[in-house]
């Protein structure tokens, strides 16, 4: 049983609170990482399924990695506390990946289920751990996401370099059991600083029934886990009842809005609803990366570079270099920009995400048309199109967690953190549809699959730019909802 913590005061200093969660983020998000950039070539070349099968299950893999971060806000500082949730979650994880590492069907169906259980549940944690070191209008806030977001990155940078060394010579079951180990030691980085994590003024923390609310939890997180275990065998029918789910979870959004007795903060909470809707182009756009993009990588480009091959796994490592040394260095540029007068707001963050990614997404047609006579393309196309990609992200990613302390009522924050991470499963469901139809009919020849990518490519890209251009036009707007006055 865990006992209630002693209540403790916002301090000016939070450095060790905020070290402790940057290593705690590296460690935990390498098995995601690994799965995440290796699952659909797993599935493909080691278990020899259809592409199709293997995109549909790996789309759902992260789409419900990201669509149960709205659970986690729910369960995590209800049922259990934040860093108690986090912690079951690595141990959850490192059950998965040793089931995966077992290569047979039925165990990447349990070990998928068991993975997407654990990180579903246990990102909003850690936000929230973050998120309530800070005061509402305390703009260090943004400065503790990026550099969070940073060692996340660097989280990634390792599971993608060992995933790409480890699937070049198909070493799988080594993969999964060192992604299982990383859990692990994330999970005795928090038992070892666990007083220094605890919950501040959730429901937990002023419940006086904990007990009875952590076996109510134990026994979602179990359904839970059993639910994901049939929807991972049934990925395509899995996919349409995400999109389900998240139409009606947005209607619940804009109840919950326009039942706001306060002024400010029904306004703060449409704000909300544009910014994160808008973030759905890019979140689509974004998760075509290890569907789509990891085949077309894998079969249309030309990896070599001096001789040697580049597993596919390292191209999103570009991403990860410039998220560890961007999010920082744009922390940096950001605060000094507002010194001077810039009119840096989260509006402009957004459209600026949205025109970058879609330049990207552009330029890969782009690099097709200038392909080979066997339909190969430059490698370098691709390298373009990720540092694009990731200025984006660096745009909005980290800006958007910053965004719920910003404009969240103080009780709806887990819940609109979950919905933020939420988005981006919907988009994972997208982009699964999308990279389907990206990826054709089954063949890997170029000269005849460019012609899909080429198109399917276009169509994302102008539509995100198009969409970047609208919420800059709308900056204005939304930026007299955020610093609206209560008029109550």
């Amino acid at each position: 049983m865990e006992m209630a913590p002693a209540p403790r005061r916002f301090t000016p200093t939070l450095k060790k609170e905020t070290a402790i969660l940057f290593f705690v983020q590296l460690f935990s998000t390498i098995s995601f990482s690994v799965l995440y950039s290796t699952l659909v070539l797993y599935a493909t070349i080691g278990l020899k399924l259809s592409s199709e099968v293997a995109i549909n299950l790996t789309g759902i893999f992260i789409a419900f990695n990201y669509f149960l971060h709205l659970l986690g806000g729910f369960i995590g500082g209800r049922f259990f506390s934040y860093r108690s949730l986090f912690s079951w979650g690595m141990v959850i994880i490192a059950v998965g990946c040793g089931l995966i590492a077992i290569p047979t069907l039925n165990t990447l169906y349990w070990g998928t289920a068991f993975c997407v259980a654990g990180s579903g549940l246990n990102v909003t944690c850690i936000n929230m751990m973050i998120s309530q070191l800070f005061d509402a209008n305390d703009k260090r806030r943004e400065a503790a996401f990026l550099w969070n977001y940073s060692g996340m990155n660097i989280g990634f940078f390792i599971g993608f370099a060992v995933a790409g060394w480890l699937q070049l010579g198909q070493h799988y079951f080594h993969l999964f059991i060192l992604a299982g180990v990383a859990n692990v030691v994330a999970l005795v980085l928090v038992l070892s600083n666990w007083k220094h994590l605890a919950d501040i003024k959730t429901y937990y923390t002023e419940s006086k029934a904990r007990v009875r609310n952590m076996i109510i939890g134990f026994g979602l997180i179990i359904c839970l886990i059993l639910i994901l275990r049939f929807m991972m065998a049934h990925a395509s029918a899995a996919k349409d009842l995400i999109l389900v789910a998240g139409a009606l979870m947005a209607c619940v959004i804009i109840y919950l809005t326009m039942t706001r007795h306060k002024v400010i903060e029904r306004r703060k909470m449409w704000a909300f609803v544009i910014l994160t809707s808008s973030s759905l182009i890019f979140w689509v756009l974004y998760q075509i990366t290890p569907l789509a993009t990891v085949l077309y990588i894998e079969h249309n480009v030309d990896r070599h570079l001096f001789g040697y091959l580049i597993p596919p796994q390292w191209f999103q490592n570009i991403n990860t270099v410039i998220l560890i040394i961007g999010c920082p260095l744009m922390a940096y540029i950001f605060e000094e920009l507002r010194k001077r007068g810039g009119n840096v707001n989260i509006p402009f963050q957004f459209g600026c995400a949205l025109l970058f990614i879609g330049i990207g997404i552009v330029l890969l047609p782009l690099g097709i048309y200038f392909a080979s006579p066997t339909g190969l393309v430059s490698l370098w196309w691709v390298v373009l199109s990720q540092v694009l990609l990731t200025l984006g992200e660096i745009f909005l990613n980290p800006i958007g967690y910053a965004m719920i302390g910003e404009l969240a009522p103080p009780k709806l924050r887990g819940i609109l953190m979950g919905t933020w991470l939420m988005v981006i499963g919907v988009g994972s469901a997208l982009a699964a549809f999308f990279s389907a139809k990206a990826v054709g009919h089954q063949t890997f020849n170029p000269v005849q699959s460019n012609v899909s990518y080429s198109h399917t490519f276009s169509s994302l890209g102008w539509t995100s730019i198009i969409a970047g251009i609208v919420v800059l036009m709308l900056m204005p707007f939304i930026q007299k909802l955020i610093h609206s006055q209560n008029e109550d």
